[in-house]
């Protein structure tokens, strides 16, 4: 009988573990992945709008993306993740259709909507969609991980688009204080 019961519980703890791990705890920093997001959505968002336009043509060396190309990059990885998850890019968007789109209003514009698609395919999942399995560049892996690796992207592109603005003596909107 104790057997039994441990067995209960322990198939009960793996069938609620990934339920565990889509709660939310609240908004903002703190906040688990939809905060979390929130977050780092908001403060790319700012600070391209914060950036003049002539800032996007900018790059630190030759060679390496301008700030223009860094901001299609996400959208392009934004879009790719979220085809590995299972959700499809708009129609007629592919790496080369991303290569054209330099200026800033178009580059604002598919920020926002890579972001917007990310935010809303995530709120959709269920733990079951979370758990499936994919493949990604030849590595098995789940969604959810899926969805970790564009949060932490995000961010880490995040830091060089800072450093960008810097360098070009944009401050960042959220530091001004």
């Amino acid at each position: 009988m104790k057997t039994r019961v441990v067995k209960a519980f322990l198939l009960w703890l793996l069938l609620s573990t990934p339920m565990l791990f889509a709660q939310e705890i609240g908004e903002g920093l703190w906040g688990g992945y939809e905060g979390e997001w929130e977050h780092v959505s908001s403060q790319l968002i700012a600070l391209a709008e914060a950036t003049p336009a002539a800032n996007f043509a900018w790059r630190p060396a030759e060679g390496v993306r301008s700030t223009s190309e860094v901001y299609m990059h996400l959208v392009v990885a934004n879009f790719y993740m979220l085809d590995l998850a299972g959700q499809k890019a708009p129609a007629g968007f592919n790496r080369d259709t991303a290569k054209k789109i330099t200026s800033k209003a178009e580059v604002v514009e598919w920020l926002k909507r890579s972001l917007d698609a990310v935010k809303k395919a995530h709120a959709a999942v269920t733990p079951a969609d979370l758990a499936r399995k994919v493949n990604a560049s030849g590595a098995d892996t789940t969604v959810g991980n899926v969805y970790l690796r564009v949060i932490v992207h995000n961010n880490e592109h995040m830091g060089q688009l800072v450093a960008y603005a810097r360098m070009t003596g944009v401050v960042p909107p959220w530091s001004k204080n």
